[in-house]
């Protein structure tokens, strides 16, 4: 173990304690800055500004993972228990977005949504609309979409895992019992799997708050996410400390999410 511990050790634990360090540091201009003081929080917490931006972007992260896990649900349930001998091609399929850039999936959402662009040609050629609409790009909902769309694989592979776990004896009781298979779903399949529902939650919610690429691209001045502000801290303001305490600040509160889904897999864990 003492590679990966090693790796561990450099690539995220010295990471985040050099982010950590600098939140408490003032901006002298300097890499590391100068002097240890609370002022970077408490502009930050002071500042409703940073609120309302976390906040919304809380929401966006919630709606991004609502919407992946209930179209993911149905594929991961398809893919293990009616899929048979063409599985490996489906979870081939599902996997293959993957296998290009990340921001070229996002530019193909803008060519999607954009004013001229594909939805818009579609309802214009189908006589839906009368002149392009402009509220398909640059809004909340073109972020979600496009980020629901780029972790839906993310979603997909760990509750197939756990629908895959489902003991398939226990779904053979309850039918030689007479369960309708509504009522299977409900009390068996369902309960069991919610600890991979919980895992695809967090894969998707934990790195969508902090995207920032997705909302500059897809997104208008209404979809600025706390990514984005902490990118902007690091990039153009060049004050790395305040970029620090920011992060610091949306890891504390995903920690927070985070323990709460701990404590809901416990539940559901004990349940079943």
């Amino acid at each position: 173990t003492a590679p990966g511990a090693l790796a561990t050790l450099i690539l995220v634990l010295f990471a985040l304690g050099i982010v950590l360090f600098l939140s408490f540091r003032t901006n002298d201009g300097s890499l590391l800055g100068g002097g240890f003081s609370f002022a970077n929080f408490a502009g930050a917490l002071s500042d409703p500004l940073y609120a309302t931006v976390i906040l919304r972007s809380l929401a966006i992260a919630g709606l991004v993972t609502l919407a992946t896990v209930v179209t993911a649900y149905p594929v991961a349930y398809y893919l293990a228990f009616h899929a048979g001998k063409h599985r490996g091609l489906l979870l081939f399929v599902v996997t293959l977005p993957f296998w290009t850039s990340y921001l070229l999936r996002v530019f193909a959402w803008k060519v999607v949504l954009a004013y001229n662009g594909v939805l818009n040609s579609a309802l214009l050629t189908t006589g839906i609309t009368s002149e392009p609409i402009l509220a398909f790009l640059n809004t909340p909902a073109a972020v979600v979409v496009t980020l629901a769309h780029a972790y839906a694989a993310f979603a997909i592979l760990p509750i197939y895992v756990a629908l895959e776990n489902v003991p398939r004896s226990l779904i053979e009781a309850a039918e030689d019992l007479g369960a309708r298979p509504f009522s299977i779903f409900r009390r068996i399949i369902l309960p069991i799997s919610m600890p991979g529902v919980l895992g695809a939650a967090l894969v998707v919610f934990v790195p969508t708050v902090g995207d920032y690429v997705t909302p500059a691209l897809v997104g208008g001045p209404n979809s600025t996410m706390i990514g984005s502000m902490i990118q902007a801290q690091f990039g153009k303001a060049n004050d790395w400390p305040f970029g620090a305490a920011l992060s610091v600040i949306v890891m504390l509160v995903i920690l927070g999410v985070v323990l709460g889904a701990r404590v809901a897999d416990k539940h559901f864990g004990s349940r079943t």
